[in-house]
């Protein structure tokens, strides 16, 4: 499968404002910040996808956005999977394949490094081989000098500043912070 991926920016930052809608759903806390990721499957062809979403604290075990939406992606059924793919699809195509032809839209740099000592978001991003990511607002230095955003560049992805709701996320982010 090849990767087509999704140029027009109102329809980039229309993803972004879904980003932010998951981030609002976050319960906020004075030492974290509330944070929305929306994975993009973008494959040639076809129109791009919702593959999942996510938001700081979904899960369980002080998790973050990107994680999330990665482990709510890869609980995905096979026939939930198939139904994202093009129709000339391999049937064998795994959520790694699929990973691989996937945008993520996050309104915060993911982390680098996590206070908590769990692994960060940057990691997993590589670890899962996305093509892009569209970051809403570089993360502040409120917490930890976050590294994410040349991490990934490094790694070989894509990585979009969307500038046009810095203002939106660093506000949902800070949310319950004084």
């Amino acid at each position: 499968m090849s990767y087509q991926p999704v140029n027009q920016k109102h329809i980039q930052l229309e993803y972004l404002r879904l980003a932010l809608s998951e981030a609002g759903k976050c319960i906020p806390t004075p030492t974290a910040f509330c944070v929305g990721c929306v994975l993009v499957v973008c494959f040639t062809g076809k129109m791009p996808s919702i593959l999942s979403t996510g938001f700081s604290r979904e899960l369980p075990g002080n998790t973050h956005a990107e994680a999330n939406a990665l482990t709510k992606a890869r609980q995905l059924s096979q026939e939930e999977l198939r139904s994202l793919l093009p129709l000339d699809a391999p049937s064998d195509l795994t959520i790694d394949d699929i990973l691989k032809c996937t945008d993520v839209y996050t309104t915060l740099e993911p982390c680098s490094i996590r206070t908590s000592g769990l692994p960060p978001c940057a990691d997993a991003l590589i670890a899962s081989k996305v093509k892009r990511c569209f970051i809403g607002v570089g993360e502040p230095d409120d917490f930890v000098q976050c590294e994410g955003a040349k991490r990934l560049q490094e790694a070989g992805i894509e990585v979009v500043w969307l500038n046009d709701l810095e203002e939106q996320c660093l506000t949902v982010a800070r949310r319950c912070h004084d």
